[in-house]
C-alpha cells in the first residue's frame, strides 16, 4: 500500500525540484513547495489523557485516524514530531506508532533519520563552544557565573545534569547538559517560518546576563552564519509515509513535559497545503502538549485546529482509579469508573478552546466490552462523541468509525481561537491561568530563586512572553504520584529559563529536569543487529 517517496510526492503535487532524497523512502521538502500551494486543509489536533509510563498510543491513534480518513476517501496528511533517541534507548522505545499504524522507515526515523537532531545538537553546542572561547579570551560581556546557555545531547544521561567546566581555570563555572529535545534551538526550528525568521530567532537568543543585569544575545558572538549553515537543511520538513500510504511530514521533536511539545509549524503548513485534512499531535496529555499547542504554536503561527481528539485507554483510566500498574490488564470497572475523573479534567480543559472534542478509545487486546461501554456511556452523558479504535491491530480499517465521528463533529466554520491569558498579563497571572484552568490547582507559588530570576527577566521585558510549563507528565499536578484528578494542591515554580529566540519563558515546576534519566533497565538493552544488518528491539 506504499510507494517510493518520489511517487508519493508526485501524488501530492510536489515537484521533484523541491525534493532532496535520502534514499527511496524519505526526502526533505523545500520551503519553495509552500509558495505554490495555498493552505487549504482542516487541522485536527490529537491529544490524550494523563498517560501510564508506557504511553497511551497517541501517535499510533494519529496515524490510525489518518489511515481511517484515507479509507473513507478523504485527502489526508500527517504532521508529526520526530523521535528523540533519549526515549528510544530509555523507557518508551521507538515513537513511530505501532502495529498496523506506523510510519516508515521506522528504524531510520527512530535513529538518525535525516540528521536534523544532529544539526540542532551541533548548532546548540557550537554556540556553547564560542561562548566559552570568548570567556577564555576575555572578549565577552558575560562573567562565567552569568552564563545561562547549556550544552545538549540527544540521549538520556542523568550524570550530565550538573557539571563544572574549565576546572581550575579563571573561567570555571557550574553548568550542565539538557537533552536536545529541550534545546531552544529545537524550539526555534519548530517555530520558524523561513530562513529569515530562523536567523532573527537565533540572533535574539539570550545566553546570559551581564553583572549589571543586561541581556547578552547570541548575535554578539558573531556565529549566526555558522549556525545557519548547520541548520539550513534541517529547516526543511521530512516526507515519509504510513504503512497504508498516508503522507507524513515529520519534523522537529520537542518534548511536551520539558519543552513545547509540537512538531514544526512548517511541517504543519506542508500538510495543510497538500491535503484536505491534516492530522497532528501534541506531546503527552492535553495539560502539557495541548495547552502549549494553543498558547505557543497557534499564538505565534496563527494556526488553529478545527477539532480536538482526546485519546483515552481503559488501562490508563484504571490506573487513575487506583489500580496498580501490574493489574491494568485485569477487568476492574470500579477503578475505571473512578479514573474517568482524569478524562473529565482533560475534556474540561479542551472545551475552553471552543472546538469540537472527540474521545478516541485506543483499544488494547485485554479491554473488556463492559469497560469500553462505561467509557462510551460517560462520554455520551457529557455530550461528547466517542469511538473505539483498534488502530494497532487493524490500521485504517480499525479507525473508520473514529474518522467518521471526527468528520461529523467538524463545524462548518470555526470561531477565533480563544486564549486563556494574554502575553502582556503578569507572569503570576499567566501561571495562575494555566494552573487553575488547565491543571485544576488552587494557585501557584514561586520559590525565592524563581522570584529573583523573574525580576531579572522583567527588567528587559521578557516577562511579556508566553509561558512554557516544565511539569511532570504523570499527573495534572506537579507531583507525579497524584493520579486521577487531584484537588487542593498548588503548583510550585522553582525556577525560570529564558527562551527569547523561541518566544517563551520556561517555568520549571516540581522536580522536573530538562535532561531525563535512563530507567533501571533501559530499552537499549533489548536492541540487537543481526548478521544481515537488520535492527530488532526498537
Amino acid at each position: 500500500m506504499t510507494s517510493d517517496i518520489s511517487s508519493l510526492a508526485a501524488s501530492l503535487g510536489i515537484s521533484p525540484n523541491h525534493l532532496s532524497f535520502y534514499g527511496r523512502d524519505k526526502a526533505k521538502v523545500s520551503l519553495e513547495a509552500l509558495k505554490t500551494k495555498p493552505q487549504r486543509g482542516k487541522l485536527i489536533l490529537v491529544s490524550a489523557i494523563t498517560p501510564t509510563p508506557a504511553g497511551e498510543g497517541k501517535t499510533t491513534v494519529s496515524i490510525g485516524l489518518s489511515q481511517g480518513l484515507k479509507k473513507i476517501g478523504q485527502s489526508v496528511a500527517l504532521a508529526l514530531r520526530q523521535p528523540s533517541m533519549g526515549p528510544v534507548f530509555g523507557r518508551k522505545g521507538g515513537a513511530t506508532g505501532g502495529g498496523q499504524s506506523t510510519v516508515q522507515p521506522a528504524q531510520s526515523i527512530n535513529l538518525h533519520f535525516t540528521g536534523d537532531f544532529h544539526a540542532i545538537t551541533s548548532a546548540n553546542n557550537l554556540l556553547s563552544a564560542v561562548i566559552d572561547n570568548q570567556l577564555f579570551n576575555g572578549e565577552a560581556r558575560l562573567k562565567p557565573e552569568n552564563v545561562l546557555w547549556k550544552r545538549v545531547m540527544d540521549m538520556n544521561d542523568r550524570a550530565l545534569r550538573q557539571m563544572r567546566t574549565s576546572a581550575g581555570k579563571p573561567t570555571e563555572r557550574a553548568t550542565g547538559f539538557d537533552i536536545t529535545a529541550a534545546s531552544e534551538v529545537m524550539a526555534i526550528l519548530c517555530l520558524s517560518e523561513s530562513l529569515a525568521d530562523l536567523r532573527a530567532r537565533l540572533e535574539r537568543i539570550v545566553v546570559g546576563f551581564t553583572p549589571e543585569g543586561e541581556p547578552v544575545f547570541a548575535k554578539e558572538f558573531r556565529v549566526t552564519g555558522a549556525l545557519m549553515a548547520l541548520l539550513k537543511d534541517a529547516l526543511s520538513p521530512n516526507l515519509v509515509q504510513s504503512v497504508e500510504g498516508v503522507p507524513a511530514f515529520l519534523h522537529g521533536g520537542p518534548f511536551a513535559n520539558i519543552a513545547h511539545g509540537c512538531n514544526s509549524v512548517l511541517a504543519t503548513r506542508m500538510a495543510l497545503s497538500h491535503a484536505d485534512f491534516a492530522v497532528t499531535e501534541a506531546g503527552f496529555a492535553f495539560d502539557l502538549g495541548g495547552e502549549k499547542f494553543m498558547h505557543i504554536k497557534c499564538r505565534q503561527s496563527g494556526l488553529a485546529p478545527e477539532a480536538i481528539v482526546i485519546v483515552a485507554t481503559v488501562r490508563a483510566l484504571k490506573m487513575h482509579g487506583g489500580a496498580a500498574l501490574d493489574q491494568l490488564t485485569q477487568t476492574d470497572t470500579a477503578a475505571l469508573t473512578r479514573g474517568l475523573a482524569n478524562l473529565a479534567a482533560h475534556l474540561d480543559s479542551a472545551a475552553k478552546f471552543e472546538r469540537p472534542v472527540i474521545v478516541a478509545i485506543n483499544r488494547f487486546t485485554n479491554d473488556h466490552e463492559d469497560e469500553l461501554a462505561l467509557v462510551h456511556e460517560f462520554c455520551a452523558a457529557r455530550g461528547v462523541p466517542s469511538a473505539t479504535a483498534n488502530v494497532f491491530g487493524e490500521g485504517g480499517a480499525g479507525a473508520v468509525k473514529l474518522a467518521e465521528t471526527v468528520l461529523a463533529a467538524l463545524p462548518k466554520e470555526s470561531k477565533l481561537l480563544p486564549f486563556l491569558y494574554q502575553p502582556d498579563d503578569s507572569v503570576e497571572s499567566k501561571l495562575n491561568a494555566i494552573a487553575t484552568k488547565i491543571y485544576g490547582a488552587d494557585g501557584v507559588q514561586l520559590t525565592d530563586e524563581a522570584k529573583a530570576k523573574l525580576v531579572l527577566f522583567a527588567r528587559s521585558g521578557f516577562d511579556k512572553l508566553p509561558l512554557c510549563m516544565a511539569k511532570t507528565q504523570d499527573s495534572l499536578s506537579d507531583d507525579a504520584k497524584k493520579r486521577g484528578r487531584p484537588s487542593g494542591f498548588t503548583i510550585t515554580v522553582r525556577d525560570f529559563e529564558i527562551a527569547n529566540g523561541a518566544g517563551f519563558l520556561v517555568a520549571l515546576t516540581g522536580t522536573m529536569m530538562r535532561m531525563p534519566a535512563l530507567p533501571k533497565v533501559p530499552s537499549a538493552e533489548r536492541i540487537q543487529v543481526s548478521e544481515a544488518g537488520e535492527i530488532s528491539g526498537i
